[in-house]
């Protein structure tokens, strides 16, 4: 079984750096085999979401591996239709108990709208209170995670933004870099668009090592000190996903890679105001 690498986040918690997402399985019996399948194959990081709406299966195929609750870091992330303070509470306790958990090892704000800040401050209680051991931010600017941070008094320890070789945002990781704030991508493989998979250029570099297009993302990834959560529902997959912890990227093929840099979201602009309007509005609406 593959040994996967952990970093050390900015308050003491250690994380590993290659995990398991559960996005866009919102069926309870194929999550629930699909983590089971995760975790045999190795994977002890787990990513999800009161909005993938997948929390109790993901706690069932925990509680049904036999693994050690202290082996597996789990984490979730709260709705923006929770972002009051008191609301989060609820939202908190509300994900622990989908996922017949005690505590969370991370918990994450899942979009910088509404309510951030008190928001926030019911993440840092449930920190305090041993219900969460770190709290993050996801798809957070560095403007507005610098604003949340001149905020609060919990520093973010993890903000999960998309990162793929179409999006790669040298700048934005670079800023959370410099704040010891870890960089979390999700989507590397950007859902396969643009036929990713078949890329030329990616292709050449895997060819030189043995590997998959895929595991050249990864590790693209990786040597940019950046986690990962790659998502399958195929065990061979899954597998495939784990083997990047024997091969390097020399400079020059970081270099190349960092050429296909497009510099526009593979899914839509976060900043948008129609965007966040159309996907986030009744959301926002229900905490008038």
């Amino acid at each position: 079984m593959v040994e996967i690498p952990t970093v050390t986040l900015n308050n003491g918690v250690t994380m590993p750096q290659l995990g398991f997402g559960v996005f866009q399985i919102p069926d309870a019996t194929e999550c629930e085999a699909a983590v089971t399948a995760a975790l045999q194959a190795g994977y002890r990081l787990l990513d999800t979401a009161t909005a993938y709406q997948n929390e109790a299966a993901v706690g069932q195929a925990l509680r049904k591996s036999g693994l050690a609750r202290q082996d597996v870091f789990v984490t979730s992330k709260l709705w923006v239709s929770e972002f009051t303070y008191e609301r989060a509470k609820q939202g908190i306790d509300a994900s622990l108990q989908r996922l017949g958990l005690d505590y969370l090892d991370l918990y994450l704000l899942h979009q910088p709208y509404g309510d951030v800040i008190g928001a926030w401050r019911a993440l840092e209680e449930a920190y305090h209170a041993g219900k969460i051991r770190a709290i993050g931010v996801s798809n957070f600017y560095p403007d507005q995670l610098k604003n949340l941070e001149l905020s609060t008094t919990v520093q973010p320890a993890v903000n999960q933004i998309e990162v793929n070789p179409w999006y790669q945002q040298i700048a934005d990781v670079r800023f959370n870099q410099q704040e010891h704030v870890r960089v979390e991508a999700w989507s590397p493989f950007a859902e396969g668009k643009q036929d990713i998979f078949r890329n030329e250029t990616i292709a050449q570099i895997a060819q030189a090592h043995g590997k998959t297009t895929g595991q050249v993302i990864l590790r693209w990834l990786l040597q940019r000190q950046i986690t990962v959560i790659p998502k399958s529902v195929h065990p061979a997959r899954m597998a495939e996903n784990l083997a990047v912890f024997d091969f390097e990227l020399s400079a020059a093929e970081m270099a190349t890679m960092a050429s296909l840099d497009q510099h526009q979201s593979q899914f839509f602009d976060h900043r948008d105001p129609v965007t966040i309007e159309q996907i986030f509005g009744a959301s926002l609406a229900k905490i008038k």
